[in-house]
Protein backbone atom coordinates (compact mmCIF):
# COMPACT_ATOMS: atom_id res chain seq x y z
CA UNK A 1 0.00 0.00 0.00
CA UNK A 2 2.85 2.36 0.86
CA UNK A 3 4.44 1.66 -2.54
CA UNK A 4 1.21 2.57 -4.33
CA UNK A 5 1.03 5.94 -2.52
CA UNK A 6 4.66 6.70 -3.36
CA UNK A 7 4.12 5.76 -7.02
CA UNK A 8 0.99 7.95 -7.21
CA UNK A 9 2.92 10.83 -5.66
CA UNK A 10 5.73 10.50 -8.21
CA UNK A 11 3.28 10.36 -11.15
CA UNK A 12 1.38 13.37 -9.79
CA UNK A 13 4.60 15.36 -9.35
CA UNK A 14 5.75 14.57 -12.88
CA UNK A 15 2.34 15.61 -14.25
CA UNK A 16 2.40 18.93 -12.37
CA UNK A 17 5.93 19.73 -13.57
CA UNK A 18 4.96 18.87 -17.16
CA UNK A 19 1.86 21.15 -17.04
CA UNK A 20 3.90 23.96 -15.51
CA UNK A 21 6.53 23.77 -18.28
CA UNK A 22 3.89 23.81 -21.03
CA UNK A 23 2.24 26.90 -19.56
CA UNK A 24 5.59 28.69 -19.31
CA UNK A 25 6.27 28.71 -23.06
CA UNK A 26 6.72 32.26 -24.31
CA UNK A 27 3.90 34.01 -26.17
CA UNK A 28 6.24 36.20 -28.22
CA UNK A 29 9.04 35.23 -30.58
CA UNK A 30 11.31 37.60 -32.48
CA UNK A 31 11.49 41.38 -32.10
CA UNK A 32 8.76 43.72 -33.28
CA UNK A 33 10.06 46.83 -35.06
CA UNK A 34 6.79 48.72 -35.53
CA UNK A 35 6.24 47.77 -39.17
CA UNK A 36 3.34 49.45 -41.00
CA UNK A 37 0.05 47.56 -40.71
CA UNK A 38 -1.50 45.70 -43.62
CA UNK A 39 -4.59 43.57 -44.09
CA UNK A 40 -4.42 39.84 -44.75
CA UNK A 41 -6.66 40.39 -47.78
CA UNK A 42 -4.13 42.86 -49.23
CA UNK A 43 -1.28 40.36 -48.88
CA UNK A 44 -3.35 37.60 -50.47
CA UNK A 45 -4.72 39.81 -53.26
CA UNK A 46 -1.51 41.59 -54.28
CA UNK A 47 1.44 39.68 -52.81
CA UNK A 48 3.94 41.14 -55.30
CA UNK A 49 3.27 44.63 -53.90
CA UNK A 50 4.60 43.44 -50.53
CA UNK A 51 7.62 41.38 -51.62
CA UNK A 52 10.49 41.90 -49.17
CA UNK A 53 8.65 44.73 -47.39
CA UNK A 54 8.15 44.26 -43.65
CA UNK A 55 4.49 44.58 -42.64
CA UNK A 56 2.38 43.85 -39.56
CA UNK A 57 -0.82 41.79 -39.71
CA UNK A 58 -3.07 40.04 -37.26
CA UNK A 59 -5.74 37.39 -37.41
CA UNK A 60 -6.98 34.07 -36.12
CA UNK A 61 -4.59 31.13 -36.42
CA UNK A 62 -5.93 28.26 -38.51
CA UNK A 63 -4.38 24.95 -39.56
CA UNK A 64 -1.22 25.28 -37.47
CA UNK A 65 1.51 22.69 -38.01
CA UNK A 66 0.63 19.90 -35.59
CA UNK A 67 4.10 18.45 -35.17
CA UNK A 68 6.14 21.54 -34.31
CA UNK A 69 3.89 24.60 -34.70
CA UNK A 70 6.34 26.07 -37.24
CA UNK A 71 3.69 27.51 -39.58
CA UNK A 72 0.00 28.38 -39.66
CA UNK A 73 -2.57 30.00 -41.93
CA UNK A 74 -4.68 33.13 -41.76
CA UNK A 75 -7.96 32.80 -43.68
CA UNK A 76 -9.69 35.59 -45.57
CA UNK A 77 -12.91 34.27 -47.05
CA UNK A 78 -12.01 31.24 -49.14
CA UNK A 79 -8.35 32.28 -49.51
CA UNK A 80 -5.46 31.59 -47.17
CA UNK A 81 -2.13 33.14 -46.28
CA UNK A 82 0.61 30.83 -45.05
CA UNK A 83 2.70 32.30 -42.22
CA UNK A 84 6.09 30.62 -41.77
CA UNK A 85 7.67 30.75 -38.29
CA UNK A 86 10.66 28.48 -38.93
CA UNK A 87 13.29 31.23 -38.61
CA UNK A 88 12.03 32.50 -35.24
CA UNK A 89 10.07 29.69 -33.57
CA UNK A 90 10.63 26.23 -34.96
CA UNK A 91 8.79 24.80 -31.92
CA UNK A 92 6.01 27.33 -31.38
CA UNK A 93 3.14 26.64 -28.98
CA UNK A 94 0.00 25.25 -30.64
CA UNK A 95 -2.49 28.14 -30.68
CA UNK A 96 -4.95 27.06 -33.37
CA UNK A 97 -8.07 29.23 -33.06
CA UNK A 98 -6.31 32.01 -31.11
CA UNK A 99 -5.37 35.52 -32.25
CA UNK A 100 -1.84 36.30 -33.39
CA UNK A 101 0.02 39.45 -34.34
CA UNK A 102 2.79 38.95 -36.89
CA UNK A 103 5.48 41.06 -38.53
CA UNK A 104 7.25 39.71 -41.56
CA UNK A 105 7.92 39.86 -45.27
CA UNK A 106 6.19 38.29 -48.24
CA UNK A 107 8.42 35.80 -50.08
CA UNK A 108 8.00 33.31 -52.91
CA UNK A 109 6.84 29.89 -51.74
CA UNK A 110 6.35 27.13 -54.29
CA UNK A 111 3.96 28.46 -56.94
CA UNK A 112 2.71 31.24 -54.67
CA UNK A 113 3.74 33.40 -51.72
CA UNK A 114 3.90 33.23 -47.94
CA UNK A 115 4.62 35.62 -45.09
CA UNK A 116 7.97 34.83 -43.54
CA UNK A 117 7.61 35.97 -39.93
CA UNK A 118 10.29 38.00 -38.18
CA UNK A 119 8.17 38.38 -35.02
CA UNK A 120 4.97 36.79 -33.69
CA UNK A 121 2.88 37.31 -30.59
CA UNK A 122 0.26 34.76 -29.62
CA UNK A 123 -2.74 36.16 -27.75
Amino acid sequence: MKTIFILCGVVLTIGIVWLYRINQMPNQYGNFIGAPPAEVSQLIGKPKDFLRKTVAIQGVIREQCETMGCFFYFHEGDKTLRVDLADIAMNAPRKNGHQARVEGQMVKYGDGYQLEATAVEFK
